[in-house]
This record gives C-alpha cells, structure tokens and sequence, in this order.
C-alpha cells in the first residue's frame, strides 16, 4: 500500500503524517496520533460518533480519507479545551445532565459547535437539523437540545464580555 505523506493544521498545531492511501481520517486520528476523544460508531458515516471539524464545518472522519485533510485544518473534541478549561458547550452538556453513557457526545458537541459558530441563536428545530447526523441511544435528544440551547446563551455571554457589554 502506498503510504501518502500529508500536513495538516491538527488542534491549532501543524501536524505531518504519512499514512496509507486507503487510512480514513478517524482511523489516523485514533491509531496513529492517539487522540481517542473521536469515536467511531458505524463506520458508515450514519452515527456522527466520529464527527470533527474539518476547516469550521461538521464531518464524519470516517467518511474522510486521511490524505484528503492535506493543507487543511482539523479540530478534534480535544482541540476545543483551552487553557486546561474544557469549551462551553462542553460545559452547557455537563451541567445539562446530556452525556449518559458518553459515547456520541464528542460528535455532537462537535455538531453543535458547527452550528452555533454560523448560527449563535437556533431555534430547536434549526438546533434538531445541525445535530440530525449524530445519532445517540440513551437521552432521547431532550437534554442534548437544552445542552445546545444552554451553550448558545454561554457563548453570547462571552461574546459580550468580550466586547465589553
């Protein structure tokens, strides 16, 4: 198998890698540089269990050859603590009671990040569409949309302390 060297904006931090041709992106993620927040479901592209941001939008990694995040950047779930502080919405999903058993959640913080970047105000419905690839077993979605609801109203917050109103 031909192995394709690759360099990419990992987490903030420029990343090179030579991986196989036929290696997905979770699968690198995963096996080859250890970052083990990014699971992988179904293999299939149907869970969202293993969605990071691929340049700010949502993607299924393991949908995503390796080889293709060549020059671009790619955030994991680990990419959005910063300064040993875990994101907001990570926090908004925390102190919603919306983790169960944890497994979908990096992909629907994920998701939900995506979202809120290019719409900070959803409504439920627009909060149902950015979340509809990521599939979770225990909640019942209930807590997850007040999670994202709850993470909307952190992130203006900050957005407004920071501009100083």
């Amino acid at each position: 198998m031909n192995e394709i060297p690759i360099e990419f904006t990992l987490n903030g931090s420029r990343t090179r890698a030579t991986v196989p041709a036929n290696m997905t992106l979770a699968r690198m993620l995963r096996d080859r540089l250890g970052l083990t927040g990014t699971k992988i479901g179904c293999g299939k592209g149907e869970c969202g269990a293993c969605a990071v941001l691929i340049d700010g939008k949502s993607m299924n990694s393991c949908l995503v050859l390796a080889a293709q995040v060549d020059g671009r950047e790619v955030t994991t779930i680990e990419g959005l603590e910063k300064d040993g502080k875990v994101h907001p919405i990570q926090e908004a999903f925390i102190e919603e009671g919306a983790i169960q058993c944890g497994y979908c959640i990096p992909g629907m913080v994920i998701s939900s990040k995506a979202l809120l970047d290019g719409n900070p105000d959803p409504s439920d419905d627009e909060i149902r569409v950015g979340i509809s690839g990521n599939l979770c077993r225990c909640t019942g979605y209930t807590k997850i949309l007040k999670a994202v609801r709850s993470a909307a109203k952190k992130l203006q917050e900050n957005r407004g302390e920071r501009e100083g109103t």
